[in-house]
Formats: structure tokens, sequence, C-alpha cells
């Protein structure tokens, strides 16, 4: 009981490789704008850094890695985290499984050992690319990708990839993924850095930094292709009903 074809290893390389196929089409078909223009020229000279996204934002943010940038995410031990490593793998974006938690969930969802991993990959020179928020706390940053930050001396940077056509869900984070033939807007923020002395202030300051940073590129990146993001407000609302800043 309780067996899915869906979670076999086979099902799991297939459906992996079919998103990257599609996100390659949609990469080829859509008319990209980078904002800056010359944003790479701005991020070499710091890599490895730690790219930061929403979540129902990440499904795109392949489209924002270049050849030449050797980078690593993390990605869910349990759901759909099987075949998006296989997919990330195919697009030339290695895997550390794990899932960002809070409280005692991070030891049962692989957290503490998955954040030992990410500080050895990024001391090896690999870029992170990560979601800033938890599972079910949407626009919300949490601890975790700060904490990163600080125990690696990386700086931060907050991504947006969005497309003009895409299909938006009705998710808990209003997950988005884009379509072909649009136009494609990839925005990047300025650096954002956590001192290794950081007392909790500072790391607080840093936390709401980067919440504004992602925050700002996604309002650029939706303006850019003539859009609004459907993620707008959620962190408002949840703020409403009770949830912590």
């Amino acid at each position: 009981m309780g067996f899915s074809i869906l979670k076999t290893r086979v099902a799991q390389e297939t459906l992996g490789r079919m998103l990257a196929g599609y996100l390659r089409l949609v990469q080829r078909t859509n008319r990209i704008v980078f904002e800056p223009a010359d944003i790479y020229d701005h991020v070499r000279p710091d890599l490895p850094v730690i790219f930061a996204m929403w979540h129902g934002q990440h499904i795109m943010i392949p489209f924002a890695r270049p050849d030449w940038m050797p980078a690593c995410s993390l990605v869910s031990r349990h759901g759909d985290g099987g075949f998006n490593a296989v997919a990330l793998r195919e697009l030339g974006i290695g895997a550390i499984r794990g899932s960002g938690a809070l409280g005692r969930k991070i030891r049962e969802k692989g957290g503490a050992s998955a954040f030992l991993a990410m500080v050895r990959r990024l001391a090896a020179g690999d870029t992170m690319v990560l979601t800033a928020d938890v599972p079910k706390r949407a626009r919300i940053v949490g601890p975790g990708i700060i904490a990163l930050a600080r125990a690696s001396g990386r700086p931060l940077r907050a991504v947006a990839v969005v497309t003009s056509r895409r299909i938006d869900f009705n998710s808990w984070d209003r997950a988005s993924i884009g379509l072909p033939f649009g136009r494609c807007a990839i925005v990047v923020g300025e650096p954002i850095l956590v001192a290794r002395d950081a007392d909790e202030a500072a790391q607080e300051a840093a936390r709401l930094a980067l919440q504004a940073s992602l925050d700002d590129v996604h309002a650029r990146g939706y303006a850019l292709v003539g859009s609004s993001d459907p993620g707008a407000g959620l962190r408002e609302r949840q703020q409403a009903a009770g949830a912590p800043a």
C-alpha cells in the first residue's frame, strides 16, 4: 500500500528529463531581457554567491545561470524533489537533498546535513540557488538562508525570472511556470552581506533587506513583461491571519 509508480527511479528520471526539455523550449522561445543588462560583469568578481528566490517562482530560475557558473540548489527529499533533482542535473545544476524548515522539523527534513553540505560547496566555489522562504510561509524570508550567508561569508542576491506567458497555480506560494513564445525578464538585486560575527539584530536587518530586495526584483520583473506578480500581497495576508513576520 502507498506505492506510487511516480516515485520509482525510472519515473523520476523520465519526468525530470521531460521538465528539463520543456524548460529549454521555454528559454529558447522567449525574448529575454536582463536587468541590469551587464549583471554578470557585476556578479563574476563576487563568486560564489547565494542566489535567493521565492517559492513558487523557482521553476524558471535555471534560466539565470550562465553556462560558465557552477551552481547547486537545495532540493527536497520528499514529494517532487526526485524529478526536480533530475531536471536540475540535466540543466547543469547540482542538487543537495534536504529542505528548509523551522524548529524540530529541521532534522527530520535533512536541514542540518544539507546546511553543512552547502557551506562546503560554497567554499569549493559553487554558487548556491535557494528559496528564501520555507513551505507554507510564502514570501517571508526564513533564518536559514541568512545563517548560510553568515557561515559562508558569501553575498546574497535576490533574483527573479518571470515570463509574460505563463500558468499561475492557486497554490500556497502562487507558483508559476512559463510558457513558450513570450517575453522573459531576469532581474537581480544588489548584494547583501552578512558578517561572520553578525549579531541577532544584524541578521534580522539582513533578513528584512533580502525580503525587500526579493519583492523589488519580482515587481520589476513583472513590470518589464507587462504583467503583475501573482504572489504580491501573500505575506501581508498571512500576517493578517496571524503568521509571524
